[in-house]
This record gives C-alpha cells, sequence and structure tokens, in this order.
C-alpha cells in the first residue's frame, strides 16, 4: 500500500478501543446537577476516532514522515536561511541549570545565566564592531522596530522630528511594517540593474526630515553593495542613522564588521547567523547592537557584570526606550546562539561565511546554463534565478512543485523580483547535497523539455495535489467531513 493510501484515524478506529489504560479515580463523583453550567455541556461526546495505541503511534509517525523538515531534507530557502542546528546547542539549553530557572528568581541564584547573557551580549557588540548589545527583542522584525525606537528616541533627545525612513526596493517586508509600527513613513530607494543601490535616488530622496536608511547587506539578491561606505557617508551628512536588516549577517561574519563601514544600528537574525531553531511558530531572538551615541536609548532592564564581580540586570539608563518584552528576551535560543558561537570561536565564525558564500556561488555557477541569473556574480549567500522556458507554460511555480517530488523544499518565489527562485544553500550541507540539488534542477529542464506536463502538474508523491492557494488562504476549511 502506497503511504497516501493510508486511511484516516476515524476509518480504522473501533467502539471501545483506547490509546490509554488508566486507573479508576479516586477523586469522588460530583453528584447533582450545576457543577458545569448546562450551556458549556455537549449534547453528546465529540466524534472521536477510537484508536489503539499502536495504531495512534503509527498513524502520527507517518504524518511525520510525510512533513518537510531540516532534518531530513534539503531546504535551499533564499532570505529564510534555513539551516541545521546543531544538537549540541539543544543539549545546552536543555541542561537542568538553564531548562528550570524562572525569571522571578533573584540574581544570587541565577549567576550563570546572567554571566552568560553577559558575555552573548559583548560577543554580539564585539561581531558587529559596535558599543552595545541588548538580548531583549524577539526575533528579527522586533528587532528592526526595537531599533528605530532607539534611533527615534535619539532624534528627539535633541530635538528633532525625522517622520521618513528610506529602504531600498529590495528590502525585506519587514522593514516598511516596521516603520508603519514605529509611526514613521517608509519611502522606496531604486536599486540598479546589478542590485545595488542607486547612490543618485538615495541623494535625491534624503533630507532633513529622514530618520535612518535601512539597508540588508548582502542584500536580498544576494549582492554585497561595496558602495556602503559611501551610502553611509550620505545618510551621516543629513544627519540620519544607517540602520543593517542583519538578515544576511551570516554571509559576512568574521569577514566585516557592520560598526566598521559605517552602521549606526543593527539587529541579528539568530536563526539565520547562529544557527538556533527558525519558524514553526516558536520562539526566536532579535539582539540589537548600536553605536555609541546610540546605547543610552537601549531598552532596559540590561544585563551587568557588576565591581565586585557578580552580575546583575540594571535600569540605570534615563534615556532608555523601556522594555519591549516581557523579562528579558528568548532566553533557551540566547542559549543556542551562545554555545554556537563560542564552540566555533573566530575562526570558525569566519568559516561560517566562506563556506555559505562558496556554497551559493557553486550552485550558481553549475546552474547559469539551465537557469538564467539575472545579477551579475560574485554572489554572498544566495542568488536569484529566472526561469525560462518558452512557451513550455511551465513557471517558477511548477519548478518549485516540481522539486518537492525529489524531496526537496522549494526555494523562495517571486521575491525579491518576480517569478524568480532565490537559492539559499547555507553553510550546513554537504558538497554531496548540493550535487544532488543541480542533478534534481537539471533533470527537472530536462523534463520540460520532454515533458512539459509533468512538471505542470506536480507535485506527484503527495497526498495533496495543487491547491487553489488564493482560497485556501481566504477561506480556510479545516472541519472534518465524514465520507
Amino acid at each position: 500500500m502506497l503511504q497516501e493510501d493510508h486511511p484516516l484515524l476515524f476509518e480504522i478506529g473501533s467502539e471501545g478501543l483506547c490509546a490509554v489504560s488508566l486507573s479508576e479515580s479516586d477523586v469522588p463523583a460530583v453528584k447533582g446537577t450545576g457543577a458545569i453550567p448546562s450551556e458549556l455541556l455537549a449534547d453528546e461526546p465529540p466524534p472521536l476516532p477510537e484508536v489503539g495505541e499502536l495504531d495512534l503511534v503509527r498513524h502520527y509517525k507517518r504524518l511525520a514522515q510525510r512533513c518537510f523538515s531540516i532534518d531530513a531534507n534539503f531546504y535551499p530557502l533564499g532570505s529564510c536561511t534555513m539551516k541545521y542546528n546543531p544538537r549540541v546547542n539543544e543539549r545546552v539549553a536543555a541542561m537542568p541549570g538553564f531548562a528550570n530557572l524562572h525569571p522571578y528568581q533573584g540574581e544570587e541564584d541565577v549567576q550563570g545565566i546572567l554571566e552568560l547573557l553577559y558575555r552573548l551580549r559583548c560577543d554580539l557588540a564585539e561581531i558587529a564592531g559596535l558599543a552595545e548589545t541588548t538580548l531583549q527583542p524577539a526575533a528579527g522584525a522586533h528587532g528592526e522596530m526595537t531599533g528605530l525606537m532607539v534611533i527615534n528616541a535619539y532624534h528627539a533627545s535633541r530635538g528633532e522630528h525625522r517622520p521618513k525612513v528610506l529602504a531600498p526596493d529590495t528590502a525585506h517586508g519587514t522593514n516598511p511594517a516596521s516603520c508603519a509600527i514605529c509611526g514613521r513613513e517608509s519611502i522606496s530607494i531604486r536599486s540598479k540593474s546589478d542590485g545595488r543601490v542607486d547612490l543618485d535616488d538615495l541623494r535625491v530622496k534624503v533630507d532633513e526630515e529622514t530618520a535612518a536608511f535601512m539597508i540588508t547587506n548582502p542584500n536580498t539578491v544576494g549582492v554585497f553593495d561595496e558602495q556602503i561606505a559611501d551610502i553611509a557617508e550620505i545618510v551621516h551628512a543629513r544627519g540620519a542613522q544607517l540602520y543593517l536588516d542583519g538578515a544576511n549577517m551570516n554571509a559576512i561574519l568574521g569577514v566585516t564588521r557592520p560598526g566598521d563601514f559605517g552602521v549606526d544600528c543593527m539587529h541579528f537574525n539568530t536563526h539565520k547567523t547562529f544557527s538556533t531553531p527558525h519558524g514553526g511558530g516558536g520562539p526566536g531572538a532579535g539582539p540589537v547592537a548600536v553605536a555609541e551615541h546610540l546605547r543610552e536609548f537601549l531598552p532596559v532592564p540590561q544585563v551587568i557584570r557588576r565591581d565586585d564581580g557578580s552580575f546583575g540586570w540594571s535600569s540605570d539608563r534615563p534615556g532608555s526606550i523601556g522594555k519591549v518584552r516581557s523579562f528579558y528576551g528568548q532566553i533557551g535560543v540566547l542559549v543556542r546562539a551562545y554555545a554556537y558561537i563560542r564552540a566555533l570561536g573566530c575562526d570558525g565564525l569566519r568559516d561560517v561565511a566562506d563556506k555559505a558564500v562558496l556554497a551559493a556561488n557553486y550552485l550558481a555557477a553549475r546552474l547559469k546554463d539551465r537557469y538564467p541569473v539575472p545579477f551579475p556574480p560574485p554572489y554572498a549567500h544566495e542568488f536569484v534565478t529566472v526561469p525560462e522556458f518558452g512557451d513550455s507554460g511551465v513557471s517558477d511555480v511548477d519548478i518549485a512543485k516540481r522539486l518537492i517530488d525529489y524531496g526537496i523544499h522549494p526555494p523562495t518565489m517571486s521575491f525579491p523580483i518576480h517569478h524568480c527562485l532565490m537559492i539559499e544553500p547555507t553553510e550546513t550541507e554537504s558538497l554531496a547535497t548540493l550535487d544532488r540539488f543541480v542533478r534534481v534542477m537539471i533533470e527537472i529542464a530536462d523534463e520540460v523539455e520532454r515533458d512539459p506536463e509533468v512538471v505542470r502538474t506536480a507535485p506527484h508523491t503527495t497526498p495533496v495535489k495543487r491547491l487553489d492557494e488564493v482560497l485556501a488562504s481566504r477561506k480556510p476549511d479545516v472541519r472534518w467531513k465524514k465520507t
């Protein structure tokens, strides 16, 4: 029997079967009525399947095997940096001394985690080439918001109202969203045909009302903008701040420091740069690093080392924007980030960037003859390709769907340009995995020439085939219907 032909739990269950065996309750039953309001009582039990334990285990095991995951599949998801989280990080974060802490414990009882957080914020400041880091933000987008709040506070302290924030047209969508949340207007700056910022357009649009210029460097098309020092000079000449969206910091880790090329404020995405878990609705972390003139506005409390060598929390920062998150940040994720940094050391962190860049350029070079690349090399950690298959009717979506049949997660589609695939291999994948991806992509291109219908109707091996994605997003139907 093929995997997709397995019956539903409702179809294999039988009345009276149960996956658990519990002893009789020793709590006296509540007699009489009124213990539970009648409006909360159902007329009959819910129609849940009744199955034995083994059938239940096998059912969910089969479902788990159908899921794509970084542990089972290659995830070349450009812009998202889906890479392996070393299991040693998980073991460290699960140590009782970390996992069993409570945020209300006194400082004297939690010196270990306080020292870890202090060392982590100092490490991140050094990696960024900036003065100080806050660990409070709960994700990259939250870090953007925090950074813009810090920049707003800085301008306000100088008696300036600057309602505009500039960002390239290749910016992540969170950039304008963060601007809106912070009450600022987002203005787009054109990019040139090579993917870099159009300096002439920047010069025209930056003025005394500009609070900041938000740039991702390397940018979303996988190009490092070597004009960054000129950009910083243009922005600073008008009194604005240069904000770095640190989404792609993994491509320059240990190679160059943002503070050294003029950045005033930046956030880190720990899952991208420091290999912590990503996605699935779980916690993230988006530490923010700032230059000296912005540090007084960072959130409080801040973890510090006292004169006697102990560690604690300090809120002595009159210009602070205040808290941006309850308690002290996503501690479990931050422990993982610290473990990753300490395990690799300086040379290892540089090696992360070197391998990420090498892997992306390797794939681009091997695929360019079949999958055109609109922006010139060299690339950073990711690259964009725009598939062209003439009159076959095959689109970028079709290529992505066909990859599923080969056990490869589709790349990002139609971002940052229409009908593109944005491919990011990361530094954690082996050469064998990269070579297999190339073989699969070439095989799909060959299929388009032999039988494009196979690609246009993919995927063929999944329980659910093509869905009406617009309808599914607008009107999801999650009801169970017995047939």
